[in-house]
């Protein structure tokens, strides 16, 4: 399997037919057409329906058109990596992690990597933790930053110097927003938006069972979220109440939502993983060393 002929692929799928794809490649229609049908015996199984005005993937076609677009990745990267070698530090950083404060520590050390390294570059993903560590495990990310609980046996890490709070992000005329904080009780018999990772972590594990603790069953669950903004837009149209992470919701004087914190207070601490073993780019290990540097001093 040719590295070329996966670009033709997803050339082919991105198109959707075979005409515009050869244009774009600079092929003969046929010469491509008979590259995706090699390709398809050399795997075994069709990868396009074929159309009277195009083509469509089926299924065993998504799944390699995801492969094929995670290898290409990795290919363009290494070959990104391998072109900068032996000049000033330069090339590309990918970086990726949840909803929290904390970016803030990474942004400020890739600022001034940046500043001394004008040809690095930075590029960020943003997931939940099992989002993060599938890309990691798949060499497509350097760094991730991880919320616990979170399982981070299988990488070298570093503990940032940090605790996100936990609290409720609420409309500003809900009957909470008159309390300085929430408690447990307050929360039992309300619509909540939650976390989707951290329920499906169950009871143990996880920072609402860490809380709730024998109320956990009782919470009465409206939506649940990857990403805190479409929560909040949940909770304006009045859904319920969004337990959270300070910070990450706009609850300014124009905002119609308010942010209260836990009582008794919830926090979580956070790392910054990498695979163990990782080969790093010139770039990518410069960035390292800033924050083992950086970390170490207020760890």
């Amino acid at each position: 399997m040719e590295i070329r002929v996966l670009r033709y692929f997803l050339a082919v799928a991105r198109e959707g037919n075979i005409a515009g794809a050869a244009a774009f490649l600079h092929l003969t229609q046929p010469t491509l057409s008979r590259q995706i049908r090699d390709l398809e015996e050399e795997l075994g199984h069709a990868l396009l329906v074929r159309k009277s005005h195009g083509v469509a993937l089926t299924a065993e076609g998504m799944l390699f058109r995801r492969r094929a677009e995670e290898i290409l990745s990795m290919v363009d990267r290494t070959e990104a990596e391998f072109a900068c070698m032996g000049e000033a530090v330069r090339g590309d950083i990918y970086i990726g992690g949840g909803e929290t404060q904390a970016v803030r520590l990474i942004a400020d050390i890739a600022r001034e990597v940046r500043a001394r390294h004008p040809r690095v570059r930075y590029h960020l993903f943003s997931g939940n933790a099992e989002d993060v560590t599938e890309r990691l495990d798949k060499g497509l990310l350097d760094f991730g930053i991880l919320i616990q609980p979170a399982d981070i046996s299988k990488y070298d890490y570093l503990n940032l110097p940090v605790k996100d709070r936990w609290g409720v992000v609420m409309r500003k005329d809900s009957p909470l927003a008159r309390k300085e904080s929430v408690r447990r009780g307050d929360l039992l018999g309300v619509p909540l938006i939650c976390s989707r990772q951290a329920l499906l972590q169950g009871r143990t594990g996880n920072k609402y069972g860490e809380w709730f603790g024998d109320d956990f069953e009782k919470m009465e669950v409206a939506a649940t979220f990857n990403l805190v903004y479409n929560a909040c837009r949940m909770v304006e149209a009045g859904m319920g109440y969004a337990l959270t992470i300070d910070g990450l919701a706009d609850t300014g004087e124009d905002s119609p939502l308010c942010f209260r914190p836990l009582a008794p207070a919830l926090g979580s601490e956070l790392n910054v993983v990498w695979k163990k073993y990782q080969v790093f780019s010139p770039a990518a290990r410069l960035f390292l060393r800033e924050m083992q540097s950086r970390f170490a001093e207020k760890a």
